[in-house]
């Protein structure tokens, strides 16, 4: 049944319109810059899979038709949006409140060099503990609880439905294209923030550093709690 609009021009017009958006910077990319610059790649690759499964998940709230009654309701839209912006800055308490880090280096008591095979005995740097799956689980969380996500859906996937084929398999085959090219463009946003954190591992393992993780939260949450359903672009 998909197979008619995969081979149809509006798919490929909308391949390009998803992949000109998976690679515009916001929001929802600086969040996971930050969790990148703050836990590492590991933990912001583990992000990026938690927002593409809550963009997925909005995508199918969109495709049941839920997003409607967020674009009616102005009480719905704002609860969901309060409630969004709420754990954005709960993340940024969580963080200032985080273990300062460890020094650089850890030495065992009269070891000469570092045990690991090869002999490397360069310093490693060690972080206050991150853990994977609370990153995967606090990047579902920020996007499902971004009302913008399934109004943007709402309003872009029916441009490119094929009007003699049923929407909901239409739907779902659309917002699985956009959230796969979105986590490939994340992926590579998060490989680029590791290669640059590497470049200013001591400044940005320093107090200061994780100040302004946790104040760059905050500020999405002001951006969150201060959204309107205009301007739909949910990254």
């Amino acid at each position: 049944m998909s197979s008619g609009l995969m081979h149809s021009p509006s798919f490929a017009a909308f391949l390009l319109a998803s992949f000109l958006l998976a690679i515009t910077p916001g929001p929802g990319v600086i969040y996971l810059l930050t969790r990148t610059l703050a836990g590492g790649r590991r933990v912001g690759l583990a992000a990026v899979v938690g927002v593409a499964a809550g963009n997925f998940a909005n995508a199918c709230l969109a495709s049941l038709g839920l997003a409607a009654l967020m674009a009616t309701s102005v009480l719905a839209f704002t609860v969901v949006k309060l409630a969004g912006a709420a754990y954005l800055f709960y993340l940024g308490i969580r963080l200032l409140k985080a273990p300062a880090p460890i020094p650089d280096t850890v030495t065992s008591p009269g070891a000469g060099a570092d045990p690991t095979p090869g002999g490397d005995s360069s310093p490693r740097p060690l972080r206050a503990p991150s853990s994977s799956l609370g990153s995967c689980r606090d990047g579902f969380l920020v996007a499902l609880l971004n009302p913008k996500t399934a109004l943007f859906f709402a309003a872009l996937l029916p441009q490119f439905l094929l009007p003699d084929q049923a929407p909901l398999p239409q739907s779902l085959l659309l917002a699985g294209v956009f959230v796969g090219m979105a986590l490939c463009t994340d992926t590579l946003y998060v490989c680029a923030a590791h290669v640059a954190a590497q470049r200013l591992r001591g400044r940005l393992e320093s107090r200061v550093g994780r100040y302004a993780c946790a104040a760059t939260f905050m500020g999405l949450a002001a951006y969150a709690a201060t959204a309107s359903p205009r301007g739909m672009d949910p990254r």
